[in-house]
């Protein structure tokens, strides 16, 4: 092993500057945390796939026949994120060579691999013992997925990281960002947050978007649908543990 692979090793936060990059400290920090389960909840370009994507490429490099899965809403956006991930490969000094690649798929000369796949319960089932999952726009995938990811990591111990911008007060991400599970660690970056967003930027993103609309994307607020019947907060209170069912 080479001296910088041990060094890696040590911290993998240095996988970071090693591809040209300058973390902000939530991504080192999250590199070298590395949480089992871990919610991403971040602006437009707050740098969520850039860390999502240097965890998935850690993941392939420091385990021989590692398994590192990227599901998203659309097989477009999954081939992203590992079209991102070959770019920091490429740049990484001593990684093991890709011996095959194609825009769905990237195997490394150590055995590990990296698919890409829509977000969808039919096309993930089959595939088991994953080191890593990661869910890009995680508040707009089916709620079906995440019980379809969660046998995939059982045997191996692998981590699950989720990663959106909001996309209403609905659906598994919502509910369990706003509950109060503590097997996840919940991670928040709004655009004010981000050097890298001017507020020049932000400002005309204000005015062009609309308040509602700015809210939810740069200001990381769970709004509720327009095609809501109901706000949430009403149907929330519709409903009280204090009741037993009649049924119970």
């Amino acid at each position: 092993m080479m001296a910088r692979d041990i060094a890696r090793a040590l911290d993998p936060a240095l996988i970071g500057t090693d591809v040209g990059l300058e973390l902000d400290p939530w991504q080192a920090k999250l590199l070298r945390d590395q949480p089992q389960r871990t919610m991403l909840l971040c602006s437009r370009q707050a740098g969520k796939t850039t860390v999502a994507s240097l965890l998935g490429l850690t993941a392939a490099l420091m385990r021989s026949g590692a398994l590192i899965i990227v599901v998203s809403p659309s097989q477009r956006q999954s081939a992203e994120m590992l079209r991102t991930i070959r770019q920091y490969h490429a740049r990484l000094d001593g990684a093991p060579a890709l011996n095959s690649e194609s825009v769905l798929k990237a195997e490394l000369a150590n055995g590990s691999r990296i698919l890409a796949l829509p977000g969808t319960e039919a096309t993930i089932r089959g595939y088991a013992a994953a080191d890593l999952v990661v869910i890009d726009e995680a508040a707009r995938v089916e709620d079906e997925l995440l019980a379809a990811v969660r046998p995939m990591l059982a045997t191996s111990n692998g981590k699950l990281i989720a990663l959106t911008t909001p996309a209403g007060k609905r659906g598994w991400f919502f509910e369990t960002w706003t509950g109060d599970s503590q097997d996840w660690t919940r991670i928040k970056v709004a655009a004010s947050d981000c050097p890298r967003i001017s507020k020049e930027f932000l400002d005309e993103e204000l005015r062009e978007l609309g308040a509602m609309r700015f809210s939810e994307e740069y200001g990381l607020e769970f709004r509720d649908s327009d095609e809501a019947v109901f706000p949430h907060a009403v149907i929330a209170a519709a409903f009280t543990p204090d009741v037993v069912p009649l049924w119970q």
